[in-house]
């Protein structure tokens, strides 16, 4: 029986995952966020759980990416699509033909697409057992379906650069970027509790928790960015240190 746990705690994120499109076409980018915030938990867990009974197996980890796709991989693409496409974005303002425009609303996806690429890559990456090598798949979603309820509840009036057609498009090609780069970046994942082997950790974790009480939804892009500015922190102190006992 437990060897099921882990892969119905998958299934679940899969099933948020479907529903979070089904509401982006409903024009609930709202109702989608928190599904996906629901499905991250299960992802998060999905792991925790087979890794806690120790029942591993190739299905699971097959399972795990697919699942993935839908919920981390077309949930933002059909995101952003459904931004760029919205009466508030004004696609007019990029001087093209109307032919061109009519390609141009999908652009979009290449999210979709390079979350693909993502996945694949971790899968076959052995680098990634520790840390990770470019921006997890749900990092980058929960950026992107932070972008609805940041407008939802728009206290610093970020909509006029949320609905801007160049600033998502910079986006889109931005986290494409992100989610196959060579970039080191440190995982949330804690085999002792000690201050010195999860210094950065807890500071991300202390720092992120003020950020969120500040700023609210509006914390989570800064959360994003603050996990890659730390990652890159820590990736220069432990270059250094291996320098000088050389």
């Amino acid at each position: 029986m437990k060897k099921h746990i882990p892969n119905t705690l998958t299934c679940l994120n899969l099933f948020c995952g479907c529903i979070a499109v089904v509401m982006i076409f409903r024009n609930r980018l709202d109702a989608a966020a928190f599904l996906v915030f629901v499905a991250a938990i299960f992802d998060f867990f999905d792991g925790f759980a087979a890794r806690l009974l120790k029942v591993h197996s190739p299905i699971g980890k097959e399972l795990d990416s697919l699942a993935d796709v839908v919920t981390f991989g077309v949930v933002p693409g059909a995101v952003l699509f459904s931004l760029l496409n919205s009466k508030e974005c004004d696609l007019s303002i990029i001087s093209l033909s109307e032919n061109f425009h009519r390609i141009f609303q999908f652009f979009p996806f290449i999210v979709t697409i390079f979350s693909a690429i993502r996945l694949a890559k971790f899968n076959v990456d052995t680098r990634q057992s520790e840390s990770f090598i470019g921006l997890p798949t749900p990092a980058n979603t929960l950026l992107v379906v932070a972008l609805p309820l940041i407008l939802q509840h728009d206290h610093f009036h970020l909509g006029g650069l949320i609905y801007n057609p160049y600033f998502i498009t910079i986006l889109c090609v931005v986290l494409s970027y992100l989610l196959i780069a060579e970039l080191p970046l440190f995982a949330l994942k804690f085999k002792s509790f000690g201050w010195k082997k999860n210094l950065f950790q807890y500071i991300f974790l202390a720092l992120s928790l003020l950020l969120f009480l500040i700023f609210f939804y509006v914390a989570i892009p800064l959360i994003i960015l603050l996990y890659l500015l730390l990652s890159l922190i820590k990736n220069f102190s432990t270059n250094n240190i291996k320098q000088e006992t050389k």
